[in-house]
Order: structure tokens, then sequence, then C-alpha cells
């Protein structure tokens, strides 16, 4: 019995690892927990038609979103772990979610294996035409003076620009009315309609509407100026100290995906983010690139999730 369990089990190794050397054999479905029409959906494809040219299989993007992504991200958490069902991964899913959800349907850390980070984009602090506000400045200070008559729209419930909202509320100490939307698509479209006087929206986002001149952009939540809008102050610059948010993107697998798959993915996700030509496009659309490895997305992860912790507890964040 021995012998022969000790067979059964070389060859079951021989298999994995003929089948991690030939992979992908067959098409790559990549799960995008957001609807169409955010940034989290264009990252998605973006990066899935040139994966599937360097990859030479097909690699297609299925949107399942609700629950702030955890409802894609549960389903991959229990798919094969073969290669053939990957998540495209936000802080949200895998950093603010396990901090609001005591029902999760999936372990953020033990459920995933990280493959690569991909690319970063800024949060911007957008207003609709009609807002009487020039500049942040102003806005604090119409907000102090109107404590809830101004609407913020956002994602839902623990989506990354709610919680911008609430940190920028935290170090500015205004109060904004939180409206939240099943998914950025219908926020930002309430927002053009006047119905939500702002939005801390992902550049890329608003990006289209704030070159029409249908929204303003008051604020960037980023280190530095974007050259998409170079003439937009930061936060910082705008006097609203620590208040730096990026939503960055990458790549997850379900736990126990073979090592030599993840090291296959891991190198095709650098190779595109690498790429100056992917690097001008993102430019394009107010995002960059954001290479980094399986042991630096999983370390970001951590990092992310420190920082929101505070943030959640402050603002009393409840899922509904």
């Amino acid at each position: 019995m021995l012998k022969l369990a000790a067979a059964l089990a070389i060859t079951l190794g021989a298999c994995l690892g003929a089948s991690a050397q030939t992979y992908p054999t067959k098409p790559i479905t990549l799960v995008v927990p957001f609807a169409p029409g955010g940034t989290v959906n264009l990252m998605g494809r973006i990066l899935a038609t040139r994966m599937s040219e360097l990859l030479g299989q097909t690699v297609i993007v299925d949107n399942k979103a609700g629950a702030g992504g955890s409802i894609g991200a549960s389903f991959v958490a229990k798919a094969p772990a073969d290669g053939y069902t990957l998540v495209f991964a936000t802080q949200g899913q895998q950093s603010i979610q396990p901090l609001l959800s005591k029902k999760l349907p999936y372990d953020a850390i033990k459920d995933f294996a990280p493959i690569a980070l991909f690319s970063t984009v800024p949060n911007v602090l957008a207003v609709s035409p009609d807002t009487p506000a020039k500049t942040v400045a102003e806005l604090v200070q119409y907000a102090k003076a109107n404590p809830g008559k101004l609407n913020m729209a956002s994602a839902g419930i623990g989506s990354v620009n709610h919680l911008t909202g609430e940190l920028f509320m935290l170090r500015t100490g205004v109060n904004f009315t939180h409206t939240p939307y099943r998914g950025a698509g219908p926020a930002t479209a309430d927002l053009l309609a006047g119905q939500a006087q702002l939005m801390f929206a992902n550049l890329p986002n608003v990006l289209p509407y704030v070159q029409s001149g249908r929204v303003r952009v008051l604020a960037i939540a980023s280190d530095k100026r974007n050259a998409a809008i170079p003439d937009v102050p930061t936060l910082a610059e705008a006097g609203v100290k620590d208040a730096t948010v990026e939503s960055w993107y990458g790549v997850m697998a379900p736990a126990r995906t073979d090592p030599k798959i993840i090291k296959k993915l891991q190198d095709t996700v650098l190779a595109i983010a690498n790429e100056k030509p992917m690097a001008a496009h993102l430019a394009d659309l107010g995002a960059r690139p954001f290479p980094g490895t399986s042991e630096d997305m999983a370390r970001l992860s951590n990092e992310e999730t420190k920082r929101w912790s505070e943030v959640i507890k402050h603002a009393n964040v409840q899922m509904n």
C-alpha cells in the first residue's frame, strides 16, 4: 500500500509539473469583481487584452459585481486552483472588506495566491458644475457652514472612494451626506446629473467629463500632480495633509495554485507593466504602471489593512 501511495504521488506530481510547463492550454477567465463602467473594469480589460497576446490564449473578462467586490472574489477563491480562473484584485477586496464584514465568504490571506501588481490610479475630489466651491478651501468652508447638505456619492459602502471621503472628513472636520451606489458608473452618473455634489473618484473614471467641462476636480489625492490634469493641486498643496490615496490593481489566483503557474503569470503581468507603450496608454487615462511581485502585493495588502482600520473605526463605517 505504501509503495502504491508513493507511486501515485510521484505520478500526480509529474502530471502537475507537466501541466505547469504547458500552461496555458485553454482560455483563462479574469474575474473583475465590479460592474462595467468603472476604473476597475477598465484596468482589468486593458491587462486582459495584453495578457491574451503574450500568453497565446484568450483571457476572458467576467464581471461579477456586488458586495464591494466580495462576490467576485469569493467565486475565485472557490474555483479550481489550476490557473484558469483569476481575480483582478483591488485594495477594497483584499484590505478593506475584511475589516467591514464578519461574514466575508473568503479569507483574504489564506484563500488567495498573490500574482503581481499591475497599475495604480489616483483618487480625485470631483464636484458637479453647480457646486458653489471652486477650491478645496471653499468646499470646506461651505460644508462647515452647511453641515450635511453636500451629498457625496460613492461606488458603495466600504469602497475606496467612500473611505477616501471619510478620510477627507476626518482630516478637515467637515460632514458630507454619504450616498452609496452599486458601482462607480451609477455614482458618476448622478454626479453628472447634479444629484450628488461631490465624489472622491478614480481619475480615469471622471477624466473624460473633466476634459469636457461636465465635472470639476478640486484636488488630487496623490503625492504629486498628474500629467493628465497638471493644473489641479494635490490635497496637501490645498491644505489637507495625510490624505493621499491611490487605488492599486493586481492579479490573484486561488490558493494552492502551482507556484510555476504563479511565476509564469507574474512574469507576464510584470512584463506588461514595464512596457513603455503600456505606460503611455495608462498615462493618457490618468493612471500609471505599478509593477510589483507577489511578495510586494502581499505586503501592500497588509499595510493597507492597518491604514484603513483607523479610518473605519473613526467613521464607524458599517456594512448594511
